[in-house]
């Protein structure tokens, strides 16, 4: 006969616990509370936990503030692959909505400023963040370089900055200007036509065929030139 199972050696994590205690800090930081101020004792109290249910699971309370703003942070999204175009338009739609909702959110605006005040949640929060989120949009623009749809002599990184900082100069920089639906294509169809190889084919955006990189148009006609035609059929 087999030994009877022994229990777990300690106590298992209660994922309720957890996400009272990222709630508790949330509500802090939304009622204003400054870093500074957010004692392991204050959030403990806010979140009806003891002090040592926190420091089971965090070092201090930097390290849980950086969970509270990974888990306020949207997914990255879910990219179609159908062409390089269409992935970035997705890249900046989800940058748009996020910028829409930090307008909105008193955590986050209150979250991202204490952030850029502690080096060490702001190194933390680049790594987790903002690393992954730039590797996404370069691993873009290198599959386009390779399917032809962007210049092989391109800087990528250099490019990546270009399409994205429109989008966060509206978000951040300036929280008057609009977040318009429809402003993602506009970003994109701008720049990529500069940015395109020569002769390049692109895709249609919906239906019809594909058409060249460049239009082709005709050359100005002066009026001397339409009179002399209207003149001799």
């Amino acid at each position: 006969m087999r030994p009877p199972a022994q229990p777990a050696r300690g106590r298992p994590r209660s994922e309720a616990v957890e996400r009272a205690i990222l709630e508790g800090t949330m509500k802090l930081l939304e009622e204003g509370v400054p870093l500074g101020e957010l004692s392991i004792e204050r959030i403990a109290r806010t979140a009806g936990v003891g002090k040592a249910a926190i420091y089971r699971r965090w070092s201090g309370k930097e390290e849980l503030f950086v969970d509270v703003l990974l888990s306020i942070e949207p997914d990255q999204p879910e990219l179609p692959g159908t062409s390089m175009r269409d992935d970035l338009v997705v890249l900046l739609e989800w940058l748009r909505r996020r910028g829409l909702a930090s307008r909105s959110s008193a955590i986050l605006r209150t979250a991202q400023a204490q952030m850029k005040s502690s080096p060490r949640i702001w190194e933390a929060y680049h790594s987790a963040v903002i690393v992954p989120r730039r590797r996404l949009g370069v691993e873009v623009l290198r599959r386009g370089q390779r399917a032809g749809e962007l210049r092989a002599d391109l800087d990528v990184e250099l490019a990546n900055d270009l399409f994205i900082g429109p989008m966060l100069v509206r978000s951040v920089l300036r929280p008057d200007a609009d977040l318009t639906e429809g402003l993602p294509e506009r970003i994109v169809d701008t720049l990529l036509e500069g940015l395109r190889p020569a002769g390049a084919v692109t895709r249609p955006r919906s239906g019809g065929s594909p058409t060249g990189a460049r239009s082709v148009s005709s050359p100005p006609v002066s009026p001397e030139c339409a009179r002399f035609v209207t003149d001799h059929p």
